[in-house]
């Protein structure tokens, strides 16, 4: 009997949706909403959502505005498409809008939401991201781990160049995901790892590039969460196997450190887990913090560092050799800096102005991160249109770096436009906002953008790069893969040359 109470429930949900649908209609009525494209019964406007829904909604926002309404099942929400637009919502109204909505597979990965990227706002978040801020991503933390990635860097390089006598055709895509990991592991956890260290069936790199496909599908419990228990995807299955993975990957690591610490009691050279672990034995924190807040923000800093790092690079290299007078000219510019006789070391980054207009251009066009995601935590108006507590809120990052009223001829990598510019994108202009804004921009900015801009540099200066099988610049395909952060839709693959002296 069971099964038949079972398939009662099952035909009954579509009704009740129905009738929870029809009588949201009924006090949408009430408020000023954006404008937005018709929706559907029960299930919204998924059904204007296709592979790449940042792009159909930067499509839809042309037609409907930059503070546009739209439903996903059971969840209002607002996509905004325009620097003034989420000016409002990401500084004006920051406090409303400093939570997260809740995801399904960041709850089973992150501890139920104890990370930070997902984290919810409050009290625990704040006091996270400060310790977070402070301990882990610091500049006086982040230059201590210089010396490693200039190793890793190095290293690197000697590959690409034993390559390079071969006449190989490279995998940059590839190499560059390995060097990012292998620096990340060394920060975070003080070691490297290869591919079965994480799990014996799909190996390191994988896993992680598994974690986020599966994060990044729509799950119908998030947007109908009185379903969410029924898994009918099956995702939630599939995030939980994966947490169980990571869980005993991080336990493992955890243990180990603990053990070493207590055999060399001034350990000097300190990695993330070690920082970690000392504020959670000493009660430093001043707050809840035990090991699954330490894993939480583990996994942020292994998952979060390497796709968003990789990926960068990963387009501003796609972009350099589909534009090869832009890359003529960064190589001139490190060229007068450091010379053809030696590498770029740190000291020079602070001079290579042209590099930096070269990775904003690239996150203009390609920030790694397309939709930011808030969520209302109350009832307010904006702009004067009435936005009812616990709507979604997702700033389209790939459309306001698009936006034809702000950026002249805005298809074109041109990186000369940043010349005589002011704008930045450490979230104080909104026409560019690849690390968002406000109390949820992303706290490994400085990081990030010190691995970048070294891992590029590096490559123009050591390398020139030619395409493939006869490939011409323009030829190069550009095309996008949606997820947790905007991919390659194939990686990138060049014939690398050596140019420098020694």
């Amino acid at each position: 009997m069971g099964w038949i109470w079972a398939a009662a429930v099952v035909a009954a949900i579509p009704l009740f949706l129905y009738l929870l649908h029809q009588w949201r209609n009924l006090s949408n009525k009430k408020k000023k909403l954006p404008p937005g494209p018709k929706g559907l019964p029960i299930i919204g406007h998924f059904h204007l959502l296709s592979s790449n829904p940042h792009q159909d909604l930067h499509r839809l926002a042309r037609k409907h505005g930059p503070i546009m309404y739209t439903r996903f099942g059971s969840i209002p929400t607002i996509i905004v498409s325009s620097p003034s637009a989420a000016e409002l919502f990401l500084k004006t109204h920051d406090l409303i809008f400093a939570d997260r909505p809740h995801h399904e597979a960041a709850y089973y990965l992150g501890y139920e939401q104890r990370n930070i990227v997902f984290g919810r706002y409050g009290p625990y978040w704040r006091n996270m991201r400060k310790l977070c801020t402070l301990e882990l991503l610091s500049g006086l933390r982040i230059d201590e781990f210089q010396p490693m990635r200039r190793a890793e860097i190095m290293r690197a390089v000697d590959g690409l160049r034993r390559a390079a006598e071969e006449g190989e055709v490279v995998d940059v895509s590839a190499r560059v995901s390995g060097l990012v990991g292998d620096m990340n592991c060394l920060m975070v956890f003080g070691r490297k790892f290869v591919d079965r260290d994480l799990d014996q069936e799909l190996g390191f790199k994988d896993v992680i590039e598994e974690t986020t496909r599966v994060a990044a599908q729509p799950n119908l419990g998030d947007y109908f969460p009185l379903v969410a228990p029924l898994d009918l995807q099956g995702l939630n299955r599939r995030v939980e196997r994966l947490s169980a993975t990571f869980d005993g990957f991080l336990d493992m690591i955890i243990d180990d450190h603990v053990k070493k610490n207590e055999e060399e009691k001034e350990k000097k050279d300190k990695d993330f887990v070690d920082v970690m672990m000392g504020i959670m034995e000493s009660g430093a924190a001043g707050f809840d913090f035990d090991r699954r807040h330490v894993k939480a923000m583990l996994l942020d800093m292994l998952i979060g560092g390497i796709d968003t790092t990789s990926t960068a690079v990963d387009w501003i290299m796609s972009e350099l050799m589909k534009n090869p007078t832009v890359m003529k000219k960064l190589q001139k510019e490190i060229e007068e800096v450091v010379g053809m006789d030696q590498m770029v070391e740190k000291s020079h980054l602070s001079s290579l102005k042209y590099l930096d207009c070269v990775v904003k251009e690239s996150l203009r066009l390609h920030p790694v991160a397309p939709l930011l995601a808030h969520a209302a935590q109350g009832d307010c108006q904006v702009a004067g249109f009435d936005i009812p507590d616990k709507t979604h809120v997702f700033v389209n990052v790939w459309a306001i770096g698009r936006d034809p009223h702000v950026w002249p001829n805005p298809e074109t990598f041109c990186p000369d436009r940043f010349l005589r510019s002011n704008v930045d994108f450490r979230g104080r202009d909104f026409q560019l906002l690849p690390f968002g804004s406000g109390r949820r921009s992303c706290p490994g900015l400085q990081l990030g953008l010190t691995i970048v801009r070294s891992v590029v540099a590096q490559l123009v200066h050591c390398f020139d790069w030619e395409l493939p099988d006869g490939m011409l610049a323009d030829e190069l395909d550009m095309f996008e893969k949606y997820g947790m952060v905007i991919t390659r839709a194939k990686h990138l693959r060049a014939i690398p040359t050596y140019r420098l002296s020694r």
